[in-house]
């Protein structure tokens, strides 16, 4: 295997992968498809509380799929990149599938 494409690999591993492993951290980026958000408001519409959304946005951050913007005394989280979503949603619907796939199977078996 090409060296270039394993350590793009590792990379985004370390960056994208990492960042997604926690399905709170999911609903945060969802959250800020719509736009910039407060983290109180982030927290109240996840039902979460602050210092949760507070660190699961730290993460974010800190891999790059998040940035933050100081307004006066108030800090707006936004997506640093819209693709993230994009790539979401082809995930959900590769989801989708599967699911569908294993459900017609069990369904033949019967």
């Amino acid at each position: 295997m090409e060296n270039i494409l394993r350590q793009e690999v590792n990379l985004l591993h370390a960056q994208v992968c990492q960042g997604l492993a926690d399905p709170k951290r999911i609903l945060l980026l969802y959250a800020l498809a719509d736009g910039p958000r407060r983290v109180t408001d982030l927290a109240e519409a996840l039902g979460l509380p602050q210092p949760t959304v507070s660190h699961h946005l730290k993460i974010l951050r800190e891999r790059g799929l998040i940035v933050a913007e100081r307004e006066g005394t108030a800090v707006y989280y936004s997506l640093a990149d819209q693709r993230v979503i994009q790539a979401l949603d082809l995930l959900r619907a590769m989801l989708a599938d599967i699911l569908a796939h294993r459900a017609r199977l069990m369904s033949a078996q019967r």
